[in-house]
Order: structure tokens, then sequence, then C-alpha cells
């Protein structure tokens, strides 16, 4: 089987060498890469893969996923560059990073993915968005996907939809969570136990987001059925409006999606 290469041995590269392991890739078609020596021994034991320079990964690879930071990318693409022949597929996982920016880095003609994941791949549920590079043909395209299929849900979308979904995706787990806290505290705050009410929490949002996916219904459909009038809801829901929580939310990942523009910039 031919060799894929991880580099960057953070949470996500981390999370997508143990999906792939998991979804029946051998051991022994992956590399990875990481400068920390404890780091990589950690690695090596747990997972049985080798831990390698970048330079040697890129020439054993003819997949090679890069999962550094957007500061980071600059200088990990003039190492590799040498190493990336006609053929390879190059995957970046760097927020921000366009596949333009990618592709002038490397000799001519080299194929490229961008995919904006997000962390909820650690429990094999992520949401990826992936898009071709102008090189990029279909058969490379697949392989981006099934690659990113191994830790979840995987969507194409045209590279200029790539900060919306940063900002809708991407950092919308922490949106979720940010939700969940503020929903604990209000337990908290009518005297429920913190455990009480974190149970409770965390089964109805799982609950919630399964009727979404699982009934088909619009999401306005499914509140208005909780909804009844006059009701406990309804005055909840009354107090969110007065304090524009939607208009929030829109402002929120409207911000979101320009500061990723501003990195793809800086």
């Amino acid at each position: 089987m031919a060799t894929t290469a991880i580099f960057g041995a953070g949470v996500m590269g981390e999370t997508l060498l143990s999906g792939l392991l998991r979804a029946g890739r051998p051991a022994d078609s992956l590399v990875i890469t990481e400068r920390r020596a404890d780091r990589a021994a950690e690695l090596t034991e747990r997972y049985g893969v080798r831990v390698i320079e970048n330079a040697e990964a890129a020439a054993a690879a003819s997949t090679l996923v890069l999962v550094v930071k957007p500061q980071d990318m600059g200088a990990l693409l003039d190492e590799i560059a040498p190493h990336v022949e006609p053929g390879d597929l190059v995957v970046s996982l760097a927020a921000g990073i366009t596949t333009s920016f990618v592709e002038s880095r490397l000799p001519q003609g080299r194929s490229v993915v961008r995919v904006m994941p997000n962390t909820p791949a650690l429990v094999d549920q992520g949401m990826a968005a992936v898009s071709a590079g102008a090189h990029c043909g279909p058969e490379h395209l697949t392989e981006a996907q099934s690659l990113l299929a191994a830790t979840g849900k995987v969507l194409e979308v045209p590279e200029k939809l790539q900060d919306a979904v940063t900002a809708i995706s991407g950092s919308g787990p922490a949106y979720i969570f940010y939700v969940v806290e503020a929903m604990i505290e209000a337990g908290v705050v009518l005297g429920m136990p913190r455990s009480t009410a974190t149970e409770l929490v965390v089964q109805t949002l799982f609950g919630a987001a399964t009727m979404i996916k699982e009934t088909g219904q619009h999401p306005t459909v499914l509140r208005e059925q909780v909804t009844s009038p006059g009701g406990t809801t309804a005055a909840a829901l009354r107090v969110m409006d007065d304090h524009k929580v939607r208009a929030a939310f829109i402002s929120a990942m409207e911000a979101a999606a320009t500061r990723s523009r501003e990195l793809a910039g800086g």
C-alpha cells in the first residue's frame, strides 16, 4: 500500500492518524513527523508507526497531509517541495491557507487539496470540508475525501466558501460548548447540583442533534413543536429574542469568517 505521511503530531495530526488506523490502514503504510523526541517516542509506542524527519517523510509518501499551524506552513513547504513528485497528493489542514499558496511553494502542477476539519474528529464525528486546487484531479479529491472519512463526515465545497466553513463548522464546536456551559450555569443558579445539570444538558444536546439529523425536519419545525403558546419555552425564547441572541450568533460567525480571511492574508 502507498505511504501516507502526516506532517505535525498535534491534536489533529494524531486524531487523523488514529482514525486511519481504526479504519483499517496498516501502520506500516503511515509515517508521521514530530520535532520533539519525547512526543515522537510516545507516538511510536502508542500506534506502532514510524516518526521520521520532514524531508524523509516527503520522499517516502505519495500522500502528504500537512497538519501544521498556518504560520509554520511556508517553512514546511520550502523543506518538502524538492521531494514532492508528479502524481503525489498534498492535503493541507491549516486554517486560512489557500491552495494557491501551497501550489506556489511546490513544483509546478502538483495536486493540492485544502481541508477544514473540526475537533469532533476525535470521536469519529468530525465535519471536514474539502476543496480541490487548480491541478487536482477527481481521483486525488476522492483520495482526500476517503482520508477524512476515517474521522467523520466529508463535504466538498468551493474554496471561496472555506472562510465561511471555518466560521461555521471549524469553530462551531466552541460555540456549542459555550451554550452548554451557559445552560449548566443556569441549572446551578436554579439550585441544581452541577453534575445533575451537566447530565441534563449534555443528553438534551445529544437528543436534539439526533432529532435534527434523523427526522430531516427543519429546526424551526422542531422548535415550534416544543413551544406551547404561553408556555415556559415561549417565555425563554422571548428573552433570547429580547437579547438578540440569534443576531449575536450571526455576527459572531461573520467575525470568525473575517478573521479567517485576515489569517490567509497575513
